[in-house]
């Protein structure tokens, strides 16, 4: 089912018909070197993160980027598979908005911006997430759908959070839920200046949310949301929210990964949500590729 609604979403939600029972974290991930990464100005037009006037190093973006690699193999236990980036497609260090899965399929998403469908034609990387599942596209008439940038999943629940933005619409509410198989979802809108849910709220291993309440529209909604996860809620302030605090990702059951800047900007009492709720903070510095208007969680395709 989908709500529509904060209080559709307190009608329908209850603890006991959704438990978290759920594989709560990948069983490995998918990245793309930032070969030939540069900022889009096509991306930009609704990416507000991403400042036209800088200037990115690709070859310390690249080296910065395999230096998160190998700590999310070494720290998070999981295996990594890298794939080579490209001129032709400066966005795709940032692939979960193109591709994504579930335990029975492969996902490509329906991008808004013709520079970040270019790389849902990579044969390499379909070839290589279909080859032990089915691929679907999701797509249709109208539909606007970029997977896990606009939505972020209670993989443990089987709840869809999506936020609603130029990159997400309401037909892509509805193929987004069909394709990943939800129990619920949850639709809501994010203030005109956000493209993406999740630079501002993650949900940690079902256990924990972090959500910088000023880029939801309706306040109604992140207490809604909150509601889900008890005590462990981080509630981020404006300084955390643009330091891309909520950009972060649990990668296993007891680790939670940011970017350097992030953890920087992570208030003392927030630390202590995260450690009472079972996590270990991990990070790694990507300032150069945060230049492009992501981050941490951005450059992992989670493999479930």
């Amino acid at each position: 089912m989908i709500a529509w609604s904060a209080p559709e979403l307190r009608r329908v939600y209850d603890a006991a018909r959704f438990p978290a029972t759920g594989r709560a974290t990948a069983r490995a991930a998918l990245m793309v070197e930032p070969t030939g990464i540069a900022l889009s100005a096509e991306s930009a037009r609704d990416n507000r993160y991403m400042g036209l006037a800088q200037r990115i190093d690709p070859e310390r973006a690249v080296a910065q980027h395999r230096v998160l690699a190998e700590a999310i193999r070494r720290h998070a236990r999981i295996p990594v598979e890298v794939f080579a980036g490209s001129p032709a497609t400066p966005d795709a260090v940032f692939p979960n908005n193109v591709f994504g899965t579930t335990e029975r399929s492969a996902l490509i998403g329906a991008m808004r911006h013709e520079v970040r469908r270019r790389e849902a034609d990579r044969d390499d990387i379909v070839a290589w997430l279909a080859r032990d599942r089915p691929l679907v596209r999701v797509e249709g008439e109208g539909v606007v759908a970029e997977l896990t940038g606009p939505l972020v999943i209670d993989r443990a629940r089987g709840i869809g959070w999506h936020g609603r933005t130029e990159r997400l619409n309401d037909a892509g509410v509805r193929a987004l839920h069909d394709a990943f198989g939800l129990t619920l979802s949850c639709a809501f809108d994010l203030v005109p200046t956000e493209y993406h849910t999740n630079v501002v709220m993650a949900v940690l291993a079902g256990r924990a949310l972090v959500v910088h309440p000023g880029s939801i529209a309706d306040p109604e909604a992140t207490d809604a949301i909150a509601a889900v996860y008890g005590e462990h809620v981080v509630r981020l302030d404006d300084e955390e929210k643009a330091a891309f605090v909520g950009n972060c990702i649990a990668l296993s059951d007891d680790t939670v990964w940011m970017s350097a800047r992030a953890e920087r900007a992570l208030g003392y009492a927030h630390r202590r949500i995260l450690d009472r709720a079972g996590f270990t903070i991990h990070t790694a510095e990507i300032d150069e590729i945060e230049k492009a208007g992501g981050s941490l969680r951005c450059c992992v395709a989670e493999i479930f």
